[in-house]
Parts: structure tokens; C-alpha cells; sequence
């Protein structure tokens, strides 16, 4: 195997986000753009020659290209065998499993998650470690600061390998598997859940299910678990084959993108549950017929519910939520004296609590919840975990959820995105708020009153990290909060997300609609931060 080193000079902008690198396709495709990451990626490593890694993506446009890409410089660096996915397809999710099931050195993972795809769209990179979650921030920093002084980079002369077909392949001294990206998280879904019962269910009628793939990764999952394992009626998964574009789709499961299961379950004769699923695999949506599910109502349910599924029949030992998601989760951690933890937004703040231990279930509003069977949010586990627990308690979505608020009280929530947001007036945002905090304590609006007013900094407990500005936190002594925080997540200008929560116990006052219910509370937000007069925008691009 012949190797050449490229000379190269470095990129000023390749400072990875909350889950790696995202930027467009076309400076990924700019000159050694990509070829840089990757070698900084292997420098920021040690003693991975003649490991194990981990290669998959979600399959959106350069997913393949990349791939291949990738696979050379792996060669060259010294790994000893690759995984790869069968036509380069691999959820977060399996990938994480796998990393996990083969005992990989690591995985790198190609993906901009839920955000679109296609030749003018975006494309994304991000390593995992050996547990199977993304990257710490010591390591993205160390990977950061080689994006800065990389000079040269390694790759094999070799022809492109066959992703398609399943199978392995010797190259020297490197080992090439391809495999089914389906089949060994298949099976490690079968060892959570009781598939024999929601099988049962299905086949009996009791539960019907629409599940919209968005033509994004999880279609080949959903179709082989939900339909050909447990029977769900053919089509009962629809959008279900991976485009590169997504269809010319947002891959994102919300209620605005995934219109067209909104409209299914909204509609008249709605199935008993309805599901999405973003581009990587790793988010979910939660619908029953004629109501959505917040993700943080979603996970304070599952954690007050986990005894129903065989893998946490003997409890969990914990929970975690990212900051800006709603306390839902506390209440019942509260009620079970169960640990809980506030962590910043990113997967990755998870993964020290689950490696000890602390914690067996977690989550985040932006759609996201997992547990520690991976190191990855997991969108597919999230819905084979509500089917579960619908054909245990053989009861309706909306009775769930209720009789969950019922006893815990509601947690009226939502989000406000202002997407594409001109860096220097969101950053301009952030400082205003800043210079506020010292003075806000105390400060009332009718009955709402601050009582603390920070930017959220998080103390690792397991290896004492400590991560800082992770967003302003406004918390009211009636229980409601506020939280400003900019996104990594997008690919031009900033996102300021605001996220607005009110806490309630009155049983007659459930049914409200979260923007009524939250009028006080979005003005007092307009207030402090001046996002309509700074950007002169009237309402959020997206309300989730």
C-alpha cells in the first residue's frame, strides 16, 4: 500500500460545536477542508495503530464521498481494521453500538443531524470515543487547536472500496468490514424491550402506528424493527428510504417539519401512536392521536414508567437532563429519590454519568433522550420504549400523559428559535443579558418574581471538568424559568433559542395551550433580551 503526505495549509473556522464539525457542503469541499479535520482528528489521538474504527453516516449528500475519503486516511494513519456501514450508512445510534459491541478504538460519525441536506445544504463530522459517545471538550479542544497548525496530511493510493456490498476486505495490513447497519442494534432492541408483547398488541389491534422516516436514516431501521419484527401494518413506516437531500426535506421531528404525520395524527381516525425521527437517527417526536408529547414531558414519563421495561425492571439509578429542558424530569426524580442532574446542552455532558453509573436515563428538549445502553441519544429506542409501556398499561397516549401530569403537575413548555441570526447582534444579545443579571433578583412582573438570575456553569462530578457560559438562566419563585442560550448546532449566523417554562398544579388548567399559558412569560423575555427590536424580526423562525 502505497502512502502519500500532502502538504496543507490550515482552516481558521474548523472548531468543532456541541456535536462536532458542521459547516455547507461546498466548504467541505473546499481544497483539504475535510482532509484537514480528519488528519487533526488522528493527531489528536494516541495508540490507535492497528485498532478498530468505526465508520457511518446518515447518508446525505458527500456522505459517500467522504467516506471513502476517510477510509485512505485511516489506512495511511495505521488503523488495523474498519467498520463501516453497508452503503455507508450508519445511525448515531448503531454507531455508538457498535463502537461499543466490537470494542472499537473509536468511531467517526458523518452527520449535520437534523439539518437539511443536499449539494447546497449541510454536512457534518465528529469523532466518538471508545465508550461510544462523542468527544469530550479536552479532546475537541486538542483537535481545535491541531485544525490550527496542521501542515500535512496522510493518505493511502488505493482504489474506492465496494461499500455495498456486505462482506470484508484484506488491504495490507488493513482489515475492511463491511456489515448490516441494521442488525446488531436490531438485536440489542430485542434485549430492552418485550417485543413479544408489543407484537401481541399489534397483532390484536390495540396499538396502531405511523412512523415518518423524513427519508432520513432511520427508515431501514424502523422498517425491519416496527414492521418486519413486530408486525405493524406494510407502510405503517412511510418516508422510509434514504435520500440524499431527505427528499428535500428538513430532517427535523417536530411538529412544523413533520407536517405530514401532524396531519395523520391530528386528523380524523388518528392511529394510537404516531413517531419521527431526525437525519442521524438520534432525535424523536412522540404523538398519540390528537396530542404531542414536549420531549421533557417525554422523558420525566419514561423515568416515573422505566420498571415497565425489562432492562430497568429493577430500577434506574439515576437521571439527567440538559439545563434549558424542562424540570418535568426532577419531579419525579424528587418523588422516586432518585439522583438527578442539570447538565449543558450536548450529549456528551452525559457520558461521564453514565459510564459511572449515576445516571440510567437521560435527555434533552431538543427531541433527544437515551439510556445506557449507548452513548448516543436514540431516537428508535425512545419509540420502541412508548410502545412498551402504551401495551403495558393497554391505555391511550393522552391518558398517559395526563394521568402523569395528574400526579406530578405540568410543566408548560416550549421553545422559541431565531435562526440565522447576524453573529455580532446574537452575541450583542447575550452580553445585554449579562450585564442584567447582577440586578434582576428580586425584579417582579405580577406574580412572577426572580428569584436567581446566572450563566449556567456545570461541574463534572465524575472528573471535576468544569464547563462555563452555557447559558443565562432566569428562575422565578413560583417555579417558572426562562433560558437564553446560543446554538452550535446551525451552519449560518447564530441561533438564539430561547426556552420558557411554567409550572403548574392546578388539574383544571392542563389543557391550556402552551403560547397562552407562556403570554407573560414571552414578553418578559422580550423584555430582558430585545431579540424582536435588535433584529427587527416580529415572531421566531420555529416554535417547538
Amino acid at each position: 500500500m502505497k502512502i502519500k503526505t500532502h502538504n496543507t495549509t490550515p482552516y481558521d473556522d474548523q472548531k468543532p460545536g456541541t456535536s462536532g464539525l458542521r459547516k455547507k457542503v461546498k466548504v467541505f469541499q473546499s481544497p483539504n477542508y475535510l482532509e484537514n479535520f480528519v488528519q487533526s482528528i488522528f493527531n489528536s489521538l494516541d495508540d490507535f495503530q492497528g485498532k478498530i474504527l468505526v465508520l457511518g453516516g446518515d447518508g446525505r449528500y458527500f456522505n459517500r464521498r467522504a467516506i471513502q475519503v476517510i477510509i485512505k486516511m485511516a489506512a495511511a494513519n495505521g488503523f488495523g481494521e474498519l467498520i463501516i456501514g453497508q452503503g455507508g450508512l450508519l445511525s448515531t445510534p448503531a454507531a455508538s453500538n457498535i463502537i461499543r459491541k466490537y470494542q472499537a478504538f473509536g468511531g467517526i460519525v458523518l452527520s449535520a443531524s437534523h439539518n437539511p441536506g443536499g449539494p447546497d445544504e449541510d454536512f457534518g463530522i465528529k469523532y466518538n470515543v471508545s465508550n461510544g459517545g462523542p468527544a469530550p471538550e479536552k479532546f475537541t479542544d486538542t483537535l481545535y487547536a491541531n485544525t490550527k497548525t496542521i501542515s500535512a496530511y496522510q493518505i493511502a493510493e488505493i482504489d474506492d472500496v465496494d461499500l455495498d456490498t456486505i462482506g470484508e476486505l484484506d488491504l495490507g495490513d488493513l482489515k475492511i468490514r463491511i456489515v448490516d447497519p441494521v442488525a446488531d442494534y436490531a438485536e440489542l432492541m430485542a434485549k430492552i424491550f418485550d417485543f413479544d408483547l408489543i407484537k401481541q398488541s399489534i397483532a390484536a389491534g390495540l396499538i396502531t402506528l405511523r412512523f415518518d422516516a423524513m427519508h432520513a436514516i432511520t427508515g431501514p431501521y424502523a422498517k425491519q424493527i416496527l414492521e418486519g419484527q413486530l408486525g405493524a401494518a406494510p407502510g405503517s413506516v412511510f418516508n422510509a428510504v434514504p435520500l440524499e437531500d431527505f427528499g428535500g426535506g428538513h430532517p427535523d421531528p417536530n411538529m412544523a417539519h413533520a407536517h405530514e404525520l401532524t396531519e395523520i395524527m391530528f386528523g380524523a381516525n388518528p392511529p394510537v401512536f404516531g413517531a419521527a425521527s431526525d437525519g442521524d437517527g438520534d432525535r424523536n417526536m412522540i404523538m398519540g392521536a390528537n396530542i404531542f408529547v414536549t420531549p421533557s414531558d417525554s422523558l420525566a414519563i419514561m423515568a416515573a414508567n422505566a420498571r415497565l421495561i425489562p432492562a430497568y425492571a429493577k430500577g434506574i439509578s439515576g437521571v439527567a437532563r440538559s439545563m434549558p429542558t424542562s424540570q418535568a424530569v426532577d419531579r419525579v426524580a424528587d418523588k422516586l429519590s432518585l439522583p438527578c442532574y442539570e447538565t449543558p446542552t450536548g450529549w456528551k455532558f452525559f457520558g461521564n454519568l453514565l459510564d459511572a453509573d449515576k445516571i440510567t436515563l437521560c435527555g434533552e428538549e431538543s427531541f433527544g433522550s437515551g439510556s445506557n445502553h449507548v452513548r448516543e441519544k436514540d431516537g428508535l429506542w425512545a419509540v420502541l420504549f412508548w410502545l412498551n409501556l402504551i401495551a403495558r398499561k393497554r391505555q391511550a397516549v393522552a391518558d398517559i400523559v395526563n394521568e402523569h401530569w395528574q400526579k406530578y403537575g405540568r410543566d408548560i413548555y416550549c421553545r422559541h428559535d431565531y435562526e440565522a441570526v447576524d453573529t455580532e447582534i446574537a452575541n450583542g444579545i447575550l452580553e445585554h443579558l449579562r450585564s442584567q443579571l447582577n440586578s434582576l433578583p428580586g425584579k417582579s412582573w405580577g406574580e412572577n418574581v426572580v428569584k436567581f438570575a446566572d450563566e449556567f456553569s456545570y461541574t463534572d462530578p465524575v472528573d471535576n471538568s468544569v464547563s462555563a457560559n452555557q447559558g443565562i438562566r432566569i428562575g422565578f419563585t413560583n417555579g417558572s424559568r426562562i433560558v437564553f442560550r446560543l446554538s452550535g448546532t446551525g451552519t449560518v449566523g447564530a441561533t438564539l433559542r430561547i426556552y420558557l417554562e411554567r409550572y403548574e398544579r392546578d388539574i383544571l388548567k392542563y389543557d391550556q395551550d402552551a403560547q397562552v399559558a407562556l403570554a407573560e412569560l414571552i414578553e418578559i423575555a422580550e423584555q430582558l433580551c430585545e431579540v424582536k427590536k435588535r433584529t427587527g424580526r416580529t415572531e421566531p423562525t420555529v416554535i417547538t
